[in-house]
C-alpha cells in the first residue's frame, strides 16, 4: 500500500449521453437516453437529467420510455465516442506511461511512473497530496477544454480506493482518499460497493447477516472463506480491509469480455434458459461496446446442478459486436447443452477481440447474404416484377449533411420522411427540416469534433 494517493481513476460522466449533448446544442440540459431503440433494446447510458426520472443503464428501453417519455432517445454513435475517448486517453498518457484503460471512458493512472514521479518521491506527505490534487484538477480542466465533457476523478493509494473515490466524486468532482483512511471510508458502504460482489453473492452475505463492508471486515477471513469459497472469500476480506496491491498495468489487453449469473433456484426449463441466454448476450454486447471492441468467438458457459461446468464456443467468420449475431450464436450453443437436472450458472462471452469498427463487416456480410438470398427467391417467384427502390434507413441521432443546409442530425424518421435538426457542436440550437427518406441531397456524415480547438499534445482533433 502506498503512503501517497498517487493512483488516480478517471470515470467520464454519463459518457455516451454527454457526447450527444455536447454535439447537439438543442439537447443540452435535457434528458437524453442512448441505447437500442428496438422492441428488446436496453439503455446504454442515460444523462443525469434522465436519471432523475429513474432511468439507468441496462434498463429495458420500453421501461425507460414509460419513465421519461419526453427524453431524446438516440442510437449510439461509436465513432464519436471513440474520437473523444482518444483525446481523453491522450491526456492521461501525458501524465504517465502507466495508463490502464477499462473502457472507452474509464482508466487508472499511476502518477509515480510519470514525469511527476520524482517530485512525488521527494515531497513530504502534504506537498505530495497537493500536487496530486493539482494534477487531477488540471486533467479535468483539460478534458473540458478539449471536449466540453466532464469527468470524475478519485485519487488514492490503491486501485480499489481510487475507483471508490471516483464514484463518490460523481458527477464532475474530485475526491482524494488519504492512505490509512481506507477502512473508515469503506466501512459504512453496502457490500455491493466492492468489486466482485454481485446479486447472488450479496444474497449469501445478507443471509449471514453481513450487509456493510464493515460487517465483512468484522466477520474475518475464515467466515468469508466458508461462505464464499477460498479464493473469493479471501479476496473479499482483503478488499473489506482496504488492502489492494494490484499494479496499474499499461494498455491492458483483455482476451475476452463476458458476463454470467448464478441462480438461486436451478433452471430446468429450456425456454427459461434461452431467455436468460438472450439477456446475458445483450449485457455482454453492451460491455463489449463500452470497451470499444468486437470479437470473433462466442462462448457459452454452463454450470449444472452437480457443479460440473462445461463451455461451448463457435467462431464466426469475422469480428462482430452485433447483438443479433451474438445472441443467435449463444442460443444455438445453448440448444446443444443437456440441461437435465437443472442449471446453476449461465455465462455468455466474446473472445478473439479486435478493435471496434464502425462497420461491422461480419454482421454486414450476413445481412448482404440474406439480402442476396431474398433477391434470388424473389426473382425465381416473380421474374417480371419491377425492382423496388432500396429505402434508406435513418437512425435517431445519426450524423448527416445536406447540400443546402449543411451538417445536422436525425431527430426521427417514419412513413417515408426523415426529420433533421441542423446544428453543430459550436452553434446554438438549430432549425428543423423534414425530407423524403430518399432525398439525394441528404447523406450520412462523420461526427464533428466537439471543440474547434487544436490539441497541442496531438491526442485528438
Amino acid at each position: 500500500m502506498r503512503s501517497l494517493p498517487s493512483i488516480i481513476h478517471l470515470d467520464m460522466d454519463a459518457f455516451f449521453a454527454a457526447v450527444e449533448q455536447a454535439a447537439k446544442p438543442s439537447l443540452r440540459g435535457k434528458p437524453v437516453i442512448v441505447g437500442g431503440l428496438g422492441g428488446r433494446g436496453v439503455v446504454s447510458t442515460a444523462s443525469y437529467e434522465a436519471r432523475r426520472f429513474g432511468v439507468h443503464s441496462a434498463m429495458p428501453m420500453a421501461q425507460a420510455r414509460r419513465l421519461c417519455p419526453n427524453a431524446a432517445f438516440l442510437s449510439g454513435r461509436f465513432e464519436a465516442y471513440r474520437q473523444n475517448s482518444e483525446i481523453v486517453m491522450g491526456l492521461l498518457r501525458g501524465l504517465s506511461p502507466l495508463v490502464q484503460p477499462l473502457s472507452l471512458d474509464e482508466a487508472f493512472v499511476d502518477l509515480e511512473a510519470g514525469p511527476y514521479g520524482p517530485v512525488l518521491a521527494e515531497a513530504d506527505h502534504e506537498t505530495g497530496e497537493r500536487l496530486v490534487l493539482a494534477l487531477a484538477e488540471d486533467l479535468r480542466a483539460d478534458i473540458h477544454r478539449l471536449t466540453g465533457l466532464t469527468g470524475s476523478v478519485g485519487a488514492a493509494g490503491s486501485k480499489l480506493m481510487a475507483k471508490i473515490a471516483s464514484e463518490q466524486a460523481k458527477p464532475d468532482g474530485l475526491v482524494l482518499v488519504e492512505p490509512g483512511q481506507e477502512r473508515a471510508v469503506l466501512g459504512p458502504m453496502p457490500v455491493r460497493a466492492l468489486p466482485g460482489i454481485g446479486p447472488a453473492t450479496e444474497q449469501v452475505l445478507r443471509r449471514a447477516g453481513l450487509s456493510t463492508v464493515a460487517d465483512l471486515a468484522d466477520a474475518g477471513e475464515a467466515e468469508l472463506v466458508q461462505l464464499l469459497g477460498r479464493a473469493h472469500g479471501a479476496g473479499i476480506f482483503q478488499m473489506s480491509m482496504g488492502l489492494d496491491d494490484r499494479p496499474v498495468v499499461a494498455d491492458q489487453d483483455a482476451k475476452s469480455v463476458s458476463v454470467e449469473d448464478t441462480y438461486e433456484v436451478d433452471l430446468a426449463d429450456r425456454d427459461r434458459v434461452l431467455r436468460e441466454v438472450d439477456a446475458l448476450a445483450g449485457r455482454c454486447v453492451r460491455r463489449l461496446r463500452a470497451a470499444g471492441r468486437s470479437g470473433r468467438t462466442v462462448v457459452l458457459k454452463v454450470r449444472r446442478f452437480d457443479f460440473s461446468t462445461l463451455t461451448r464456443s463457435e467462431t464466426l467468420g469475422g469480428p462482430t459486436d452485433d447483438e443479433a449475431v451474438i445472441t443467435a450464436t449463444a442460443r444455438r450453443l445453448a440448444e446443444q447443452v443437456d440441461i437435465t437436472g437443472g442449471v446453476r450458472l449461465l455465462g455468455v462471452g466474446v473472445a478473439q477481440l479486435a478493435d471496434y469498427t464502425q462497420e461491422d463487416l461480419f454482421a454486414q456480410a450476413l445481412r448482404e447474404e440474406a439480402a442476396e438470398h431474398a433477391e434470388e427467391v424473389e426473382a425465381a417467384v416473380a421474374e417480371e416484377e419491377p425492382e423496388e427502390a432500396v429505402v434508406r434507413r435513418w437512425m435517431p441521432g445519426q450524423d448527416v449533411r445536406h447540400t443546402e443546409w449543411g451538417p445536422g442530425w436525425v431527430q426521427g424518421s417514419g412513413v417515408g420522411r426523415v426529420t433533421v435538426r441542423f446544428e453543430t457542436p459550436w452553434s446554438g440550437p438549430g432549425r428543423v427540416r423534414t425530407f423524403g427518406v430518399d432525398d439525394p441531397a441528404l447523406e450520412p456524415a462523420r461526427p464533428l469534433p466537439l471543440r474547434q480547438v487544436e490539441d497541442p499534445g496531438g491526442a485528438g482533433e
